[in-house]
């Protein structure tokens, strides 16, 4: 079982950044492909980002491409999500999950999830 905790979110304005990180508890974090997704109120749950088991491999929704950057430090069981040139349409709660199989894209392809962090950018 792994448990994750979400944190750095907050209120930016527009163009600015954040760091969120996502820490998980255990000893197999190093095993799972992590993801962060995110949710505004009144729309669906939606992919974000994904990271392999070591880092090598990350792919990014086309919203968030070149602006978003998905890392992991293994030794510290923690997965990042660096947000740059934010919109106020990047409003939204953030989870980090872990992959359990499937298409990476889709919620239901990921067993654990964080209890989110709010970021609200204003225009």
């Amino acid at each position: 079982q792994v448990q994750l905790v979400e944190s750095g979110g907050g209120l930016v304005q527009a163009g600015g950044s954040l760091r969120l990180s996502c820490a998980a508890s255990g000893r197999t974090f190093s095993s799972y492909t992590m993801g962060w997704f995110r949710q505004a109120p009144g729309k669906e749950r939606e992919f974000v980002a994904r990271i392999s088991r070591r880092g090598i491999t990350t792919d990014y929704a086309d919203s968030v491409k070149g602006r978003f950057t998905i890392s992991r430090d293994n030794d510290k069981n923690t997965v990042y999500l660096q947000l740059n040139s934010l919109k106020p349409d990047d409003t939204a709660v953030y989870y980090c999950a872990s992959y359990s199989g499937g298409s990476y894209v889709s919620p239901e392809a990921y067993g654990y999830w964080g209890q989110g962090t709010q970021v609200t950018v204003s225009s």
